[in-house]
């Protein structure tokens, strides 16, 4: 399973996708992408809307580009 970061802290990095979940203001580090085995899992926190979802797609689009 591949997992990525979200962090509260705000970056100006072009790697960065702002984000909002569980109530709080953050983003998405895809700088941060990690492959892991699913029964480190403990538990399923939720899902990010499709608008980030998708901003993130773009995001990963422009930085494998070249």
């Amino acid at each position: 399973m591949t997992i990525v970061a979200l962090t509260s802290t705000r970056r100006d990095y072009p790697s960065r996708v702002d984000c909002t979940f569980q109530g709080k203001e953050g983003q998405v580090a895809l700088d941060h992408i990690r492959s892991v085995d699913k029964t480190r899992l403990v538990r399923r926190l939720g899902l990010l809307s499709k608008s980030t979802a998708q901003a993130m797609c773009e995001r990963l689009q422009e930085m494998f580009q070249y």
